[in-house]
């Protein structure tokens, strides 16, 4: 069964307002960025239930790309489309998860656990406090 790239984007949005707290995984309680990949994920039932990463620092280590490359398939930053899983870095090392959407206003949105302000979803820009560091598509999704 594959899930489409659009129920990802729409799992996602559910998430929105769930404040942000480390290493937390409830939808509407607490969850970080991590924690809205496993859980929408979860959600759309393309891992199981039980499935998580944890164990985690809040602070990066350089572990997080290749993480990610065992759970989920690299995408180019050419090739990558919503429902794709982007990793960003505020420093220099990739330190943050989110899920790729279409901005309401033409283009790319990022829906993701920001510390302060739980789960939004903003326009993507990357800028000396985003750089890319990679995309990846969740297995199971067309």
């Amino acid at each position: 069964m594959n899930v489409t790239r659009a129920a990802v984007v729409a799992a996602a949005r559910t998430w929105i307002g769930t404040p942000w707290v480390h290493q937390h995984r409830t939808q509407g309680v607490a969850v970080d960025c991590a924690g809205l990949v496993i859980g929408v994920a979860r959600q759309l039932g393309i891992v199981p239930a039980c499935f998580d990463v944890n164990g985690y620092e809040r602070y990066p280590d350089g572990s997080l790309v290749a993480l990610c490359s065992t759970y989920m398939n690299p995408v180019s930053k050419a090739d990558m489309r919503p429902g794709d899983v982007l990793v960003v870095a505020v420093d220099k090392d990739p330190q943050h998860l989110g899920f790729l959407g279409d901005y309401r206003h033409g283009g790319l949105s990022l829906i993701h656990a920001a510390l302060h302000r739980g789960v939004v979803e903003t326009r993507l820009m990357f800028a000396r406090n985003m750089q890319f560091r990679g995309a990846f598509a969740l297995r199971g999704v067309a």
